[in-house]
Order: C-alpha cells, then sequence, then structure tokens
C-alpha cells in the first residue's frame, strides 16, 4: 500500500524548505524505500511510499543514517587545536564516541579524514597551498555518500600535479560562510537530535509543518533560511537535500580559456526579471572592489511522480541550454528552460541567487521569482532568438568588467538596459499578452534612444526583428495598427539601373548606408563616434514633432531629386486605414505611444513581412476625418492616383503646406490644397477650413501615415461624390 504524504514543512522558499524536500525523498529511497516517489503539487511537497505517517517519523528518529560531511581545509572543522574549534572539535569527539549503530558511516568517514590530515598537512590548518592536495587525497580517498558532500561542497580541476579547486556557492566558501561553518552547526545538530535525542517533537514539524515549538536552538542556518527560527531536523534534512546538488567541472569550447565550475542549474546572476534587481547584485564587494557575483541557480518542481534516481537524473543533467549554446546566465537560462522543462515534464523552476545582504557583509540566498515553463511553441520560443547574439554585446557595456581598463557605463544606458531585462523576462515567464510584447518593444527603442546620444552604441542597433513580433504584439488597437504602418513605410528608386528601397529608420538613428544594420561612426584617434547627419531629424520626445519632421525630411529630399511627391509608400498589408485616420485626428490615439513603438518597429525585416502576408486591415470606417483634411492628405501623396473610373489625379506635394500646417496656419494650408485640387480637375463642396493651431499640427504629423492608392481613392470620391462610379 502506498501513503501519500502532504509534506508541509517543505515548500519553495526559502531555500531550506525547497533543499528539506529533496533530503528526505533521497532519504527515505536510499535507506528505506528504494520506490518512494516525491513531486511538488501547487507550493506543497508530496512524497509517496510505503511508510505511513507513523513509520515514516519513526525511521528518522530510529534508524535514519546522516551523511559524514566535513571540511578540514575550511573554518571551525573540528580537526585541530584552537579556540576556535572547540565546539566543532566537541561535537566531533560525540560523534566519534558514539556506540549507535546508525553513526557508523560518520565514524568511519572520520577516521579516514583524520588519516587524510595527518598524511597531506603538517599537523595544523593547512595552508593556502596545502588545501588543494588535501581536497584531492580527500576525494581520492572518501567512500559511500561522503563523495555526495565533496561533490557538492568544491570541484577540482586538476591537470598533472596542477590542482586547484572550485567551490559552488550553495555552501558557501567550501563549507564556511565567512567565519562560521556550516559542517560545525551539522555535527552540532546530529549531537542534538540524535546523539542526545532532545528534538524528536521537532521532526513531526520539520516534516508535514502542523504544529508550532519553542525553538531555543542558537545555531543559524546562514543563507539557506535567513532570518527565520529553525531545528535541528530542519537543518540535516536540508543539507542531506543540498547534497543533491553536486558539482563538477566543464571546459569552455575555447582552448585557451579558463574552465568553469558546473553545478545544477547554475549560472552567473543577471540582475533582472525581479522588482529588487541593482547592478550590484551581479557583484560582490570585497574592502570596496567589486568581484564577479556568486551567481545564481534555478531549481525544478517537478509535477510527475518520480523516484529519487529519477530526480537525481535531472540534477545531474542539469545543463540547460539555447540554441547558440550552453545557458551561462539568468537570461540564458531563462531562454533555455522551456526546452529542458518540456522535455522532461517540469512545469515550473524557482530562481535563487546568491546575494550579498547586511551592509554587504553576508551572502544569502534570495528568492528571485517563479519561472512556469511556456509551450515551446508560442512566439516566444522563435521572436526572442532574435535578440540572442545582441544581447550579450549590449550586457558587455552596460555592466563592464571590473578591471582598470573598464570605465563605468553611464547611468542612462545602464538603466534602459536593466528596464529592458525586466520586460524580456516578463515575456518569458508568460503567457504574455501583447501589451506586455508592446512594452518589451518601447524598451527596446528606449535603449536606441540612449544609443543615439552616444552611449552603448558599439553593441548596434536593434538587429533584424521577424514577423512574428507583430502577431505577438499586435493588440487591435489605433495605435499599434498606426505604428506598423508608420515603421514599414519607405520610397524606391533607382541608382544605376538598381532599385533601392530607402525605409525611415535612417531618419531616427544614425546609419550606414551601405550597412544599414550598422551605425555609421567616425574615429577621432582610438575615441569612435557616431556621426552627425542631417537625416536624422526624430528626436523620440513628442510623437507630433517626429511625425512633422519626417514628412518635412522627406520632402527636402524629394525636392534634392527633383521629385514631386512625397516619398512615403506604405507596405504590404501594413497601411493606415481611414478609422484609425479618424480617431488619430479626433484626439483619440495616443501619438506618443504610437511613435514609440513605431520607433521600434523599424527593426522589422521588410522581406520577411512582405513573404509573410501577415494582415493588419483596420475596422471600416464609420466615422471620417474631416473633409478638410482629406483635401490636404489628397495633394500630398506619393504617386499620381489613377481611378477607377479613369480619372487621373496627379497633383504634386508643395513643401509650403506643410510648413503652414507645422507653422499652426490651418486655414492657409487648406486654401492651398483646394486651390490645387480645383486645378486638378477635382470639385469640392467645400470652400475652406480652419483649426485651431494645434489641430492644424496634428494635420501635419497625420500626413506621415500612409495610406493605400484604395483608400486615396475614397478619399477623392468623399470630396467629389461625382467621381464615384458607384454612384448612382
Amino acid at each position: 500500500m502506498i501513503h501519500v504524504h502532504d509534506l508541509d514543512g517543505c515548500a519553495p522558499a526559502p531555500l531550506a524548505h525547497y533543499l528539506k524536500a529533496l533530503g528526505i525523498l533521497r532519504l527515505v529511497a536510499e535507506q528505506v524505500d528504494e520506490g518512494a516517489r516525491g513531486w511538488w503539487h501547487g507550493d506543497r511537497f508530496q512524497l509517496g511510499t510505503k511508510l505511513n505517517r507513523k513509520e515514516l517519523e519513526e525511521f528518522f528518529l530510529d534508524d535514519y543514517q546522516p551523511t559524514p560531511i566535513f571540511n578540514p581545509w575550511g573554518a571551525r572543522s573540528g580537526y585541530f587545536d584552537g579556540g576556535s574549534e572547540k565546539s566543532a572539535r566537541e561535537s566531533l569527539g560525540q560523534i566519534e564516541r558514539s556506540k549507535q549503530c546508525r553513526m557508523k558511516p560518520f565514524r568511519n568517514a572520520i577516521e579516514i579524514v583524520r588519516s587524510v590530515v595527518g598524511e597531506a598537512t603538517t599537523g595544523g590548518k593547512p595552508s593556502d597551498k596545502e588545501k588543494d592536495r588535501l581536497i584531492l587525497a580527500l576525494r581520492l580517498n572518501a567512500r559511500g555518500t561522503s563523495s555526495l558532500w565533496l561533490d557538492t561542497v568544491v570541484a577540482v580541476i586538476s591537470a598533472g600535479d596542477d590542482v586547484s579547486l572550485v567551490q559552488p556557492p550553495i555552501f558557501g566558501t567550501g563549507g564556511s560562510e565567512g567565519s562560521g561553518s556550516y559542517t560545525s552547526a551539522y555535527m552540532s545538530a546530529i549531537v542534538e537530535a540524535i546523539i542526545k535525542n532532545k528534538w524528536s517533537h521537532a521532526v513531526h514539524t520539520a516534516i508535514f509543518g502542523e504544529s508550532e515549538w519553542n525553538c531555543d536552538w542558537k545555531q543559524s542556518m546562514g543563507q539557506f533560511s535567513p532570518g527565520r527560527a529553525s531545528t535541528p531536523w530542519d537543518m540535516l534534512f536540508a543539507f542531506e537535500g543540498a547534497c543533491v546538488l553536486r558539482s563538477s567541472v566543464g571546459g569552455r569550447t575555447s582552448t585557451n580559456s579558463r574552465k568553469w565550475m558546473s553545478s545544477p542549474f547554475y549560472v552567473a546572476p543577471r540582475s533582472a526579471g525581479y522588482a529588487s534587481g541593482s547592478r550590484l547584485d551581479e557583484k560582490f564587494l570585497n574592502k570596496g572592489r567589486e568581484h564577479p557575483g556568486r551567481g545564481e541557480q534555478w531549481l525544478p518542481m517537478w509535477a510527475r511522480p518520480s523516484e529519487f534516481s529519477e530526480v537525481q537524473q535531472v540534477f545531474l543533467q542539469g545543463r540547460a541550454a539555447t540554441r547558440l549554446g550552453r545557458a551561462t546566465d539568468g537570461w540564458t537560462m531563462a531562454r533555455a528552460v522551456p526546452g529542458f522543462g518540456v522535455s522532461r515534464g517540469i512545469p515550473e523552476f524557482i530562481r535563487y541567487g546568491y546575494q550579498q545582504r547586511n551592509n554587504q557583509a553576508t551572502h544569502f540566498a534570495i528568492p528571485l521569482g517563479r519561472f512556469r515553463v511556456p509551450d515551446e511553441r508560442a512566439a516566444t520560443s522563435s521572436c526572442l532568438d532574435d535578440l540572442d547574439q545582441w544581447l550579450p554585446s549590449l550586457h558587455r557595456l552596460a555592466h563592464p568588467a571590473d578591471d582598470k581598463k573598464s570605465k563605468q557605463a553611464p547611468a542612462r544606458l545602464t538603466i534602459a538596459y536593466g528596464r529592458l531585462n525586466d520586460e524580456l523576462f516578463a515575456v518569458l515567464r508568460g503567457p504574455p499578452a501583447a501589451r506586455q510584447w508592446q512594452d518589451a518593444l518601447v524598451r527596446l527603442g528606449d535603449v536606441e534612444a540612449v544609443m543615439r546620444g552616444g552611449s552603448g552604441f558599439l553593441a548596434q542597433p536593434v538587429p533584424s526583428l521577424r514577423p512574428e513580433w507583430v502577431v505577438a504584439s499586435h493588440d487591435g488597437t489605433p495605435e499599434f495598427r498606426l505604428a506598423l504602418a508608420f515603421a514599414l513605410q519607405s520610397c524606391a528608386y533607382r541608382v544605376g539601373g538598381r532599385r533601392v528601397e530607402d525605409p525611415i529608420r535612417r531618419h531616427w538613428l544614425p546609419l550606414d548606408r551601405d550597412r544599414p544594420w550598422r551605425f555609421a561612426t567616425t574615429s577621432t584617434g582610438t575615441t569612435a563616434r557616431l556621426e552627425v547627419s542631417p537625416e536624422v531629424v526624430m528626436r523620440g520626445r513628442r510623437g507630433i514633432d517626429d511625425a512633422i519632421a519626417l514628412v518635412g525630411r522627406r520632402l527636402v529630399e524629394a525636392s534634392q531629386r527633383e521629385g514631386r511627391y512625397l516619398p512615403l509608400k506604405a507596405a504590404t498589408h501594413a497601411s493606415a486605414g481611414a478609422a484609425d485616420l479618424a480617431s488619430l485626428l479626433s484626439g483619440d490615439v495616443n501619438l506618443d505611444r504610437t511613435m514609440t513603438l513605431a520607433r521600434a518597429l523599424m527593426a522589422l525585416d521588410r522581406q520577411a513581412w512582405a513573404d509573410r502576408h501577415i494582415s493588419m486591415e483596420s475596422p471600416r470606417a464609420s466615422d471620417w476625418p474631416d473633409d478638410a483634411w482629406l483635401a490636404i492628405r489628397l495633394c500630398v501623396l506619393p504617386w499620381p492616383l489613377e481611378t477607377r473610373s479613369g480619372f487621373r489625379l496627379d497633383v504634386g506635394a508643395d513643401p509650403a503646406l506643410v510648413r503652414r500646417l507645422a507653422a499652426g496656419d490651418a486655414a492657409t494650408a487648406v486654401h492651398i490644397a483646394l486651390q490645387r485640387l480645383r486645378a486638378a480637375g477635382v470639385r469640392c463642396t467645400l470652400r475652406g477650413a480652419t483649426a485651431s493651431r494645434a489641430m492644424a499640427r496634428l494635420w501635419a504629423a497625420a500626413l506621415a501615415f500612409p495610406i493605400t492608392k484604395r483608400t486615396a481613392e475614397w478619399f477623392l470620391h468623399r470630396l467629389d461624390p461625382n467621381l464615384d462610379p458607384n454612384r448612382e
């Protein structure tokens, strides 16, 4: 018969409670019921075993054999003389003198450690040079579950006679945290709970969490459970669970690079994706100097009942990877987790960062949030691929290495980059709504705004984005449809018989004409600077100013090429409809947000968009723009208009008309437009109109949103119904 127990004493946070779940499953499976299974159900860990509740508690009270752990290379190990070693030495002596059968593995381990210490050292605490030799000797001589502890607390790199060690952050620095010792606390817990049997009443609460106790135990669990009261049983279970996180060493791909420590789901820190993130979360301070931080660990919360051997295999294989290679930091781990989680049935991960707190004096394991594994088939899995190679370059500029040659990044770049990371993490935590995707686009535009100011431009502009970004972020609002139409408009002209597309992104960023995916730069000595170009007229401050500036600049360029039309044509399936333009001109559209989105959408791959055939049709017009603006719009077209009735409207764009609107003179602009239309044969019922200065400027800005020939024909028929072939 299988009993399913709700282990309410275990939880995803703090780290100690997660490790308790691992420890209980491991101990039951290895020592009493190899068929035991465990799994997470929400925030509760469940254990399926042949033991009923009473038998489970009795197993830990009477039969459980604790894993031998030790660190004679660190502080307060108990293996040496000295005042600081007294309490650890006393606990170690009581374990050695214990006659209990369950303590035999620990007594054997102590005997081996004493023998190795005597051979590898001069009898006192090992020097820095002796530590590596001591640990290697212990690894060669350790037996049984002691090897689990050694694999958890230190990873050894050996090359011939040269030996060095790397210490995973799970147990501080090799089993110590500052002057404190995890092994000393663990041995004290064994003495209290097993040898002296003082804490039998606390087993039930440590496992099932169903009652309170008066905790007068003075030992601290350190970073595992900062600021929380605990019992010896809590510590024993947590440390037993930590031994599942076995580490090794992996090599980088290049032959001249350093090796890295490989611990399950362990990566370099990334200060994004949680509310309290700051640059210093990626560092640790020592005597005022910044050093690379201890990193972060993503721990799986599997939902399928699994035997310990299966769980252990997940941790042994805990090396998630993206399409570009192994996950190396918090961002690439978030990108890699979906593939790893889906293939192994893990629906969620909890993210921990090993960060300094208490005035930068102590490291704690800080829960940084939960990560729900999204469906790999979602747009997330493809859209964010576009940023995989660009983000690391941007990260290096926003968080330069701590060396004398590196200058501190400008605050505006660090802030913009941090906000972008937060939005991208929000998308990954999904399932994301269209608004979240739009917010990510806004942050991409914010980063480019910082770059065009001269900071971080060496990372280059936002790379080409696939059309799926539009599918993911389209929310059916006129703001988004207008932004897309604005961003994808262009004009084509011929150079030496070759057709050249001229998109508008160069009016937002100083781009290299031959390589439009890079910034145009000049060099002054060893310093690169962005080129100053009169083409860059969009400033990113007010949407209405940018839209007017674009129209004005394009008309100037048209006159330089002796062109008669406004060189701004709509892309396929991306034009401004009458309904959206009516909303814009009536003040119902947030033009600033529209232009903010448009600046980011300028990075869309235009060829892929044309091939993808994504339709972004606007709703049929129930309200129309004012007739006065329609007259102005028909005088600022990018081509001559051929109607179905055979009428040809060929009115060249007059820059004076746009200048009048930009200056707030709507009456003169309307007068010019009506004159030109009458000269072209259009009989308008409108004889004149005026508007406020603010409305005149809005009319000018609306000219920046491209329309199709079909829409222009509707405008024409509305002004002159006699030209409508369908009119009865």
